[in-house]
């Protein structure tokens, strides 16, 4: 089955919680469909940050991928520069009549692809930060709430840049429309397991990243000048792993409180896709422990 510009869809969507098997069902189906696929995780796009990013870069073959390692920690890589390249990406895919399968876990990358307005791109605003300056932290938690509809990402709420950044974005949106995005037809599979074999997969997959050296490669990142401050920044696995190696934790506790730590997060990546089906945005889910590459091909030879 090669894809067809006369078929109902011109995005095919694969998205799940991390551990889920979404990277190498998306290749498969890129293999089999001619098409091309596109990162939408938060992590891989920065060089260097393989292992503990589970990219995955074997699995992809010949299979051209886009979005992973294009530019260098420390970058404040954003959602607006997300949907930015993608829109690139996509039109240079579809271009070359293939098809773009985007793939990812990131919710806020899903959403800024699936939700129909492009991101307005928010200036900095000097006179603004001004007056916020000497406001306490939870003065501008309570200021981010009335200005946002809902809250995208929750660690605003924790860092003061962060936070005065949450702010100028939002009240900028309030007073600029948002453009609608170019008319995509996506078609969107999600991955899910039994809970308890999805834990599983989580911690073997966490055991097998610990034995091939995601702590050797924390390591050289700060050997090469990534402060670890930046690092902790760049998710749990950078977080915990430089608490380790700073001497803050023992091996054993940095493994169970990680692994604890990612079993969280995967339930909120499923909250954050339920919350995107109840926006409207359709889900055909696949059953991990079947066979989801048949059971998808079978959707998409009828996908109506």
């Amino acid at each position: 089955m090669i894809y067809s510009g006369r078929m109902s869809f011109d995005l095919l969507v694969v998205l799940g919680p991390t551990a889920s098997g979404k990277t190498r069902l998306g290749v498969c189906l890129a293999k089999t469909l001619g098409g091309e696929v596109i990162s939408a995780d938060s992590r891989q796009v920065y060089r260097g940050m393989d292992i503990g990013t589970g990219k995955d870069l074997a699995e992809y073959g010949e299979i051209p991928h886009h979005l992973i390692d294009i530019v260098d920690p420390g970058h404040e890589f954003s959602v607006f520069e997300f949907q930015r390249l993608f829109l690139e990406v996509f039109a240079a895919v579809r271009g070359r009549a293939r098809l773009p399968v985007l793939v990812g876990g990131t919710g806020m990358y899903l959403q800024a692809v699936l939700q129909g307005y492009r991101l307005v791109e928010t200036p900095p605003n000097p006179a603004l930060r001004r007056e916020l300056a000497d406001f306490p932290m939870p003065a501008l938690v309570e200021r981010l709430k009335r200005s946002a509809s809902r809250l995208h990402n929750t660690t605003d709420l924790l860092e003061r840049d962060r936070l005065l950044r949450a702010i100028e974005i939002t009240e900028y949106e309030q007073d600029h429309e948002p453009e609608p995005l170019p008319g995509l037809k996506p078609l969107i599979f999600g991955i899910r397991w039994e809970r308890e074999t999805q834990r599983r997969r989580i911690t073997a997959r966490l055991r097998e990243r610990l034995d091939h050296g995601m702590i050797e490669e924390v390591e050289r990142l700060h050997a090469e000048g990534v402060p670890w401050e930046t690092l902790e920044f760049y998710g749990l696995e950078y977080r915990f792993i430089a608490l380790y190696l700073k001497g803050e934790l023992n091996r054993n506790d940095m493994f169970q409180r990680l692994n604890s730590a990612i079993h969280d997060f995967a339930k909120r990546q499923e909250t954050w896709f339920r919350r995107m089906e109840r926006s409207g945005i359709v889900i055909r889910w696949l059953d991990g422990g079947g066979e989801p590459l048949q059971e998808a091909l079978g959707i998409l030879a009828n996908p109506l």
